[in-house]
């Protein structure tokens, strides 16, 4: 349905890149979705596109081939990239995921962002996690990071900056977690 573009009703524009979709479609998966397009809050039953601000257009494509196939593209089609970009991907991913109430599909990203931690990415994916209030993903970090001198290789990055300084008081949990290994 969504590749044939057949009896979509709904166009969303994300920085200026068009998605033609279903409504009942969206409005089945996602409660967010539900209520943008037929609840009180419902946008203009126009032609005109809905925007979405704050999200590339890869990242709405992915989502919205979950939400049509109750799977992710980045499974078989991004095992060419590199981890970093895989992992940059996997963030956006979960964030869209959270903001749209697709439980499983956060749960795949998170499980994934566990699973490929590394030393490199562990700053910026506990900033994500401890920002966005995703508890298993910041314990995987947190949990990380205190094992296998990690710490050191970590704070040479640019996502250790971040994380200092947009979230100042991790590093006190840091501290607490390398104390209790």
């Amino acid at each position: 349905m969504l590749k044939t573009g057949k009896g979509t009703d709904v166009t969303f524009d994300v920085n200026g890149q068009l998605f033609h979709a279903h409504r009942c479609v969206l409005a089945a998966r996602s409660p967010v979705f539900e209520a943008e397009l037929f609840g009180p809050m419902k946008e203009k039953a126009t032609a005109e596109p809905i925007e979405v601000a704050d999200m590339e257009p890869s990242v709405f494509k992915e989502l919205l081939h979950f939400i049509y196939t109750d799977s992710t593209m980045s499974s078989d089609s991004k095992k060419g990239d590199d981890d970093d970009e895989r992992t940059a991907s996997m963030q956006h991913l979960l964030v869209a995921a959270d903001r749209y109430g697709l439980d499983r599909l956060r749960l795949m990203c998170e499980v994934s962002l566990c699973q490929g931690i590394d030393a490199q990415t562990v700053a910026t994916t506990l900033a994500l996690a401890e920002q966005h209030h995703f508890a298993r993903l910041k314990g995987a970090c947190l949990r990380f990071i205190a094992s296998r001198d990690v710490l050191a290789v970590a704070m040479k990055t640019e996502g250790f900056k971040h994380l200092v300084a947009s979230c100042p008081l991790i590093t006190v949990e840091i501290l607490d977690k390398i104390a209790e290994a």
